[in-house]
């Protein structure tokens, strides 16, 4: 049984400046868990619907912390989204992984501490599985993509997910590096990645390589201006990556074969009649398929 595809991109400026978007609108979309970053940029791109939205709202008005991820996901999955793409800006911990290099993540650790990290709770508890929290079918095909765009791509990697605003120690950095084995730091991704999948959608994440943090002794602490020198750059190789999603993924759209799309299967745990009915309509989009 087949579905329509529709790709949603979460990520900053430039990568919604997309050539070709057939009936491109902003559109507002209302979320039980709270208002969502920003409007939503929705189009057609070769047949294929598409959703833009910008992480931290146009201008960049949130920081890591304020972004409201639980309505962002929720927001996409009432507008049909089936994919989601996240692309953010991240420092390297590996001299392999430069500035302006991608890298489709596949693992995280997890240390930010002062988000809500699930629809789920008092009323109705669930548990979802993210031993493997990127979705490994999508996630082939943007790394595909970006080779197809010439972009220099790694295949996967692991992201540290650190609170923020503020960056890394240099204590901190080698540790992530040296004793935790990761690849990447951002402050994006958690618990966005958690969510996509509590919302039973495939998740791919490819992070834009800006800086290598603190560790590295001929680059010294992140300098913004650099950053942001970088990211001007990673923006129009990110806006080309997701302008090849459309033919590589096709208007069609399969079963995940990994499972993505029916995470919840087996995880609400709750008796149905000690559900809590407020937060089951809160839950009609992101958990509808199995409470129904």
């Amino acid at each position: 049984m087949t579905t329509e595809t529709m790709i949603g991109v979460i990520g900053g400026s430039g990568l919604y400046e997309i050539d070709g978007l057939e009936n491109a609108t902003w559109q507002a979309v209302e979320s039980p868990w709270g208002t969502p970053s920003d409007e939503i940029l929705t189009g057609t791109l070769n047949g294929v619907k598409m959703a833009f939205l910008p992480r931290h709202g146009r201008g960049h008005v949130h920081s890591p912390t304020t972004v409201p991820y639980r309505a962002n996901i929720d927001a996409l999955k009432r507008l049909g989204v089936t994919d989601v793409i996240s692309v953010s800006a991240c420092g390297s911990f590996r001299e392999e992984m430069a500035p302006g290099d991608f890298v489709v993540v596949d693992q995280f650790i997890d240390r930010t501490f002062a988000r809500e990290k699930s629809f789920f709770g008092t009323g109705c508890v669930a548990h979802v599985s993210v031993a493997y929290p990127t979705c490994p079918r999508l996630s082939a095909t943007c790394y595909q993509a970006g080779e197809a765009a010439g972009i220099n791509m790694h295949n996967g990697g692991t992201y540290l997910a650190m609170e923020g605003p503020q960056f890394s120690t240099l204590a901190e950095s080698k540790m992530y590096r040296e004793s935790w084995g990761c690849d990447v730091i951002g402050m994006t991704n958690m618990p966005e990645a958690k969510l996509a999948r509590e919302a039973e959608l495939c998740y791919a994440s490819i992070a834009m390589i800006t800086d290598y943090d603190s560790w590295h002794p001929e680059h010294g602490e992140v300098d913004v201006t650099e950053i942001i020198k970088t990211l001007m750059g990673n923006a129009d190789k990110g806006r080309d990556l997701v302008t090849r999603l459309p033919d590589l993924l096709g208007a069609d759209r399969a079963p995940c074969e990994h499972g993505c799309d029916r995470a919840l299967e087996f995880a609400i745990l709750t008796a149905p009649d000690k559900r809590d009915p407020a937060l089951m309509a809160k839950l009609d989009a992101v958990a509808g398929r199995v409470l129904m």
